[in-house]
């Protein structure tokens, strides 16, 4: 029998990686775990703005709680896969050595700030005018920067790439046939 495989599915915000997380998680009855729910104050860089200026060091992303949370469930795991919301790839330290694929959603960001702004319209315990209007100024700012630094440092680490904006059934099947044949070559 294989081991179980933890794949990461990276990419910037709004581009579908908990979508695409759960869909795939559903239909192959795995396990996953999503960054955000991980997150504290502590996780990022004070100063979001200085860290993009000084290189977008992703070793400064600290989520002690997520690597835990995947340890204690890869010991227990009997399924397949393990999916893991893991934005930065292969390129935290950290991270890294429990990662067996990574799965890059490399979309364009003018398509994942719009997925952000829906997203936040459809949220309806979320003030989403000023939740918008605030993102945008922080957006046009530094984190759209901060977002194509990151995409590009996973871009060089990953095992696919998935370019195309596709429906989300598409790209599950698209995924798991790739998973598929990842397992077949290891057989």
């Amino acid at each position: 029998m294989l081991k179980t495989q933890v794949i990461a599915i990276s990419g910037a915000s709004g581009c579908g990686k908990t979508s695409l997380i759960k869909a795939i998680s559903d239909k192959l009855n795995c396990p996953y775990l999503l960054f955000d729910e991980y997150t504290n104050a502590h996780t990022y860089p004070k100063d979001m703005k200085m860290w993009l200026e000084s290189g977008v060091d992703l070793n400064e992303i600290k989520t002690p709680a997520f690597i835990r949370a995947l340890e204690e469930l890869t010991l227990s795991c009997g399924a397949p896969y393990i999916f893991i919301e893991e934005p930065f790839g292969r390129c935290r330290a950290q991270i890294s050595k429990y990662i067996d694929y990574v799965v890059l959603l490399d979309l364009p960001l003018e398509v994942c700030l719009s997925r952000v702004i829906t997203r936040n319209i459809n949220t309806p315990h979320v003030d989403s005018r000023n939740a918008i209007s605030k993102y945008l100024h922080v957006y046009d700012d530094y984190l759209s920067a901060i977002y194509a630094n990151v995409v590009e440092q996973v871009r060089h680490t990953c095992d696919l790439t998935v370019t195309e904006v596709l429906s989300l059934s598409k790209t599950v099947v698209l995924v798991e046939r790739w998973l598929a044949r990842q397992r077949i070559s290891q057989s």
